[in-house]
């Protein structure tokens, strides 16, 4: 029997998705539990850094470092998101890399430093959020990991004008073109050298965080839910379960 009659779907493309399933209830997450005595007493980065190696240990997440970074600007108050990847985790919070130049991840910035990340282990049914304050991470440190990447993604990062509109440079063409110019002026720019200075407009971001919360999926929806928030000032947090 369906759950739902033709009758409450008929003006909608997607109603109630379960899977593969064209009408069906989602499945329950029965994988884990999480209780106060789980945690890292004092530390949500040591936390984080406990359930990021499990995620890498385990055969069921594909890559663990992938997280949604979420912006909104203001006055409007319009959020924007996007994922990246984590690329590193420090004392002070956690680091992605991207370009800084003309994205709107960097207008969004410029009128509110706060930012958020989420990271979706599926496999394990579990998420983490983030919340905290972003800004941009020293030259040497970016030009540190900027030299860990492929040839090609140096100058790709070089030769990327990130979101700005691409103009269409002929008949066939649908503004690819345009890019792919730029990156053969970038090739000659570099050609022969191996050092590639990292761009001014490119490199990491540190978000700091103010919060962290750990999700743990449960059956009926009653996840376990625990948030670390910073104590005002300080370099110590409080430690609460929040109802699912």
């Amino acid at each position: 029997m369906a759950l739902h009659t033709a009758k409450d779907t008929v003006n909608k493309l997607i109603f109630a998705p379960a899977g593969k399933e064209v009408q069906g209830q989602a499945e329950q997450f029965k994988k884990g539990y999480l209780t106060r005595a789980d945690l890292d007493a004092t530390s949500p980065i040591r936390q984080f850094h406990a359930w990021f190696a499990a995620a890498q240990k385990s055969d069921q997440v594909a890559h663990p470092e992938t997280s949604t970074l979420s912006t909104a600007a203001l006055p409007s108050g319009r959020v924007s998101a996007r994922v990246v990847y984590l690329k590193e985790l420090d004392a002070e919070g956690f680091v992605v890399y991207s370009n800084f130049g003309t994205s709107r991840k960097t207008a969004d910035l410029a009128t509110n430093p706060w930012a958020a990340l989420t990271f979706w282990w599926e496999g394990l049914e579990r998420q983490v959020r983030v919340e905290g304050r972003a800004s941009r991470i020293t030259p040497e440190e970016s030009q540190a990991y900027f030299d860990t990447r492929a040839r090609g993604s140096r100058v790709g990062a070089w030769s990327s004008r990130q979101s700005q509109v691409l103009k269409p440079e002929g008949e066939g063409d649908d503004g690819r073109r345009q890019l792919e110019n730029w990156v053969k002026e970038s090739e000659t720019k570099f050609e022969g050298k191996e050092k590639i200075p990292v761009p001014e407009f490119w490199g990491g971001l540190r978000l700091v965080p103010e919060s962290i919360e750990f999700w743990q999926g449960r059956e009926s929806r009653l996840h376990d839910r625990f948030v670390y928030t910073r104590k005002e000032g300080t370099d110590e947090w409080s430690l609460e379960r929040l109802s699912p």
